[in-house]
């Protein structure tokens, strides 16, 4: 009896806790990052699972250290970042991160009217609409209530497990392309290798991870739930992403269907496999576009005021938190503002935005290692050694790849001379 009433004890505890790291794992898997699950395996395959598999560790990692470090400080990473580092470095990174976030938050409402547009509902009436609701929710609803809207949001993703087993793809092929290391030379492969790395791993993923443990007033005590909240997160952000690639893979690769947006892959499964696979798909990128254009300008507001030493909090009200709820707003506004701007170029504005999150999160993941290593800070929860040296590894890692996809974006024909 005793033994059932403490583990009833400790799922309540960990359901209660649960929010942070599967709410910012699965919005990783943005309308950005479908489209670059989508086009990886409709043109190689399932040639990139294996670096998937590696990404989603690597995921894990990183989102550990955010979400440990703001449970033992009570505080966000900008604001730590500022105390450790200096102002300078500061007002440096969230200059970037404001402008990287401004182009990441319009490719997700290109995504919501991409999706409202493939059940013939008009962009000019989807997405000023949807800007309005998710401006809504923040502004009026509680903490708790936005993060029960978040974990709803996140179920949308699992269409994309639906659809990816309607595609009948070779599943002894597939667990083997998932933990067979498979390398190229050839720059296309590069670049999508580098691609689905860096749309899993994002700077503003950092410091939302962080903020929203703070937010939820997640101490010590309660981080070894918080740990596997993370760790759930991380996977399932890898299950879905997987489940893209083999939805693509099984049909798009098979036929030689090549697609550069979500919408392309959309409307490409719909012959391949069905009306339902493609309402399906575009079920997911609308849930998942939503979640994002969520949590981007969220995360935007959180680190810009730890940094300037405003209130920042969901629960406060308009008044107590003017510049938080100011900056939501504006983004909202820039983000939905430029999807409906004519003739503007979504494919330049999320470029742009790639190579800007390219530029930060080096250095955003140097911040990290560095904070959660320093004893005076972190206390007994600093990294051990060992575990500083897997980090160090995983971030010397994903530095790389985050320079390479850098140079390859800015130059596409590096690798070819």
């Amino acid at each position: 009896m005793n033994l059932f009433a403490n583990t009833q004890r400790k799922f309540f505890l960990f359901w209660s806790v649960m929010g942070p790291g599967i709410i910012t794992a699965f919005a990783d898997n943005d309308a950005g990052g479908i489209a670059t699950y989508a086009a990886a395996g409709a043109k190689y395959g399932y040639a990139l699972l294996f670096i998937l598999s590696l990404s989603t560790l690597c995921l894990a990692v990183a989102q550990e250290i955010s979400a440990r470090t703001g449970a033992v400080t009570g505080r966000g990473l900008s604001d730590l970042i500022r105390e450790t580092f200096g102002v300078r470095w500061t007002f440096m990174a969230m200059g970037i991160l404001l402008v990287a976030n401004i182009g990441t938050t319009a490719s997700e409402f290109s995504g919501i009217a991409t999706s409202m547009e493939m059940f013939g509902i008009s962009k000019y009436i989807a997405v000023p609409c949807i800007a309005f609701l998710i401006w809504w929710l923040v502004m009026r609803a509680s903490y708790e209530r936005l993060e029960k809207f978040f974990l709803i949001l996140c179920l949308t993703f699992f269409s994309y497990v639906i659809a990816g087993a309607m595609a009948n793809p070779d599943w002894h092929e597939v667990a083997k392309a998932a933990v067979t290391p498979v390398f190229s030379l050839d720059s296309g492969f590069l670049l999508m290798a580098i691609g689905i790395v860096g749309t899993t791993i994002t700077p503003w993923g950092q410091f939302y991870v962080q903020a929203s443990v703070v937010d939820k007033g997640i101490t010590v005590k309660e981080y070894h739930y918080t740990f596997w909240d993370v760790i759930i997160g991380s996977f399932f952000t890898g299950f879905i992403a997987f489940f893209i690639i083999v939805s693509t893979a099984g049909t798009l690769y098979v036929d030689q269907v090549d697609i550069e947006t979500a919408k392309d892959a959309a409307l490409a499964l719909e012959p391949l496999a069905g009306q339902y696979a493609s309402a399906l798909f575009s079920c997911g990128l609308l849930g998942a576009s939503m979640l994002a254009a969520i949590i981007l300008p969220l995360s935007t507001s959180y680190a810009i005021c730890e940094a300037l030493g405003f209130e920042h909090r969901i629960n406060s009200t308009y008044k107590e938190a003017p510049v938080f709820f100011g900056l939501y707003t504006l983004l909202i506004g820039i983000g939905a503002g430029l999807v409906l701007w004519p003739d503007l170029s979504l494919y330049a504005v999320m470029l742009a935005s790639q190579v800007i999150n390219g530029i930060l999160l080096p250095p955003i993941l140097v911040f990290m290692l560095l904070i959660a290593s320093n004893k005076n800070i972190m206390g007994s929860h600093a990294n051990s050694r060992l575990y500083n040296i897997i980090c160090g590894i995983a971030v010397v890692l994903l530095i790389f790849l985050s320079v390479l996809l850098l140079i390859l974006t800015v130059f596409p024909g590096f690798l070819d001379s």
